[in-house]
C-alpha cells in the first residue's frame, strides 16, 4: 500500500520561521542592531531553501483539488526564493535595488489568493468558518507585510523607525497564524494517517 505523505504542516512551520526572521529583520534594523541583522543571514538562507524546495514540490507534484497548489505552494516557493536572495544581498552588503518591489508582487499574489479563497468558498463560509478565519489571518497579514516591503527604502530613523515596527508587528501576526494552522494541521493529518493503522 502506498500512502500520500502530506507535509503541509511542516511547510506552514517553515513559512512561520521565514516570516519570523523577516519580522525580526525589521525589528533589529529599527533598533540599529546590525550584528543581530547579520545573525539572521544563515538561518534565512536555510529556511529560504526549505521553503523554496517544499513550495516547488507542492506546486508541481501534489494531487490537491481546487488549486491549493497555486494558493500555497506557489507563494511559498517564491517567498523561499526571495528570502534566500535577500539574505545573500544583505551578507554581501548590496543595495536591495528592486528586491522590495518583488515582494510587492508576491504580496499582490497572496492577497488575490485571499480574495479567491473567500469568493470560491475554499475554506468554508466567510466570517463563520474557523478555517476561513485562520486562512484569512495568514493570507492578509502576509500579503500586507509583503506589500509594505518598500519600507526598506526608508531609513529606520526618526518616524521611519515606526514604519519598521509596524512591519515587525504585521509579519509577527502572519507568523502566529502560520504556526496555529501548522500545528492544527499536524494533529489533523496524524489523525488521518492513524486510520491506516488500527
Amino acid at each position: 500500500m502506498t500512502l500520500y505523505v502530506d507535509s503541509l504542516a511542516v511547510m506552514l512551520i517553515g513559512l512561520a520561521m521565514g516570516t519570523f526572521l523577516g519580522a525580526f529583520y525589521f525589528y533589529f534594523r529599527a533598533r540599529g542592531n546590525d550584528q543581530q541583522v547579520r545573525n539572521l543571514i544563515v538561518p534565512a538562507i536555510a529556511i529560504g531553501l526549505f521553503d523554496f524546495v517544499s513550495g516547488y514540490e507542492m506546486s508541481f507534484t501534489w494531487p490537491l483539488p481546487s488549486g491549493y497548489n497555486m494558493l500555497f505552494g506557489d507563494p511559498l516557493l517564491l517567498f523561499g526564493l526571495l528570502l534566500v536572495v535577500s539574505a545573500v544581498m544583505i551578507y554581501k552588503n548590496m543595495n536591495l535595488g528592486l528586491l522590495p518591489l518583488l515582494f510587492v508582487l508576491l504580496g499582490i499574489y497572496v492577497l488575490v489568493g485571499a480574495y479567491s479563497i473567500t469568493e470560491l468558498g475554499l475554506e468554508g463560509k466567510p466570517f463563520v468558518s474557523d478555517n476561513w478565519f485562520t486562512s484569512m489571518g495568514l493570507y492578509i497579514a502576509d500579503g500586507i507585510g509583503a506589500l509594505l516591503a518598500p519600507i526598506l527604502y526608508v531609513k529606520p530613523v526618526g518616524s521611519g523607525k515606526y514604519l519598521y515596527y509596524i512591519e515587525w508587528i504585521i509579519l509577527g501576526i502572519g507568523t502566529v497564524f502560520a504556526l496555529v494552522i501548522g500545528y492544527i494541521a499536524l494533529n489533523g493529518h496524524l489523525i488521518d494517517f492513524a486510520k491506516y493503522f488500527p
